[in-house]
């Protein structure tokens, strides 16, 4: 007996495929940005910058979204570099020490019944190098495509699988360590 795949659409509207793709890619955000307001702020702003390109084919907004998404969250964080190598010593504490800034907002990726396995491969995630975390989370969270992750990472195919295979050797050995 033959059995039938079902086959994705594609999305009508640049509203349903935005509605369709908003909390994997606060997930996305969230893994790279560590930080839920910057997430969301890298989310709502890579949503807006694809207002511009919804007289392209439906067929590129997915690796569009996820170049643009992927370029704010790495401009975020050389924005968070900068800030923290220029800012930073002006906050210190008068006996040198930091000051604690928790993010006391609600964490909602935490609240479903398996958040301590998720934290923990979220932790492992963010610990790995920027575009191993980008490879993963893009071809095994997002299930794209190779030539998909690779136009999005902007970087050949052969980049793709070998940033992935690194990624999922060192997360095999830091998720072993846990155990």
């Amino acid at each position: 007996m033959d059995r039938v795949v079902p086959v994705a659409r594609e999305p009508a509207t640049l509203d349903e495929f935005l509605a369709g793709v908003g909390t994997r890619a606060f997930r996305f955000a969230e893994i790279g940005l560590r930080q839920r307001d910057d997430a969301l702020d890298a989310v709502q702003d890579a949503m807006m910058k694809m207002i511009n390109y919804q007289d392209r084919p439906a067929a590129e907004w997915t690796p569009l979204f996820w170049s643009i998404l992927r370029s704010r969250i790495v401009d975020i964080q050389r924005r968070r570099t900068f800030r923290l190598r220029w800012m930073l010593p002006v906050h210190e504490r008068k006996d040198g020490s930091m000051p604690d800034w928790p993010d006391t907002g609600p964490d909602p990726a935490r609240t479903h019944d398996g958040r301590e396995a998720y934290a923990r491969l979220t932790d492992a995630v963010a610990q790995l190098p920027r575009r191993q975390r980008e490879a993963f989370s893009l071809r095994i969270l997002e299930e794209l495509d190779v030539a998909t992750t690779a136009q999005a990472m902007g970087c050949s195919e052969g980049s793709v699988k070998t940033h992935l295979s690194r990624a999922r050797e060192t997360l095999q050995r830091q998720l072993e360590d846990w155990k």
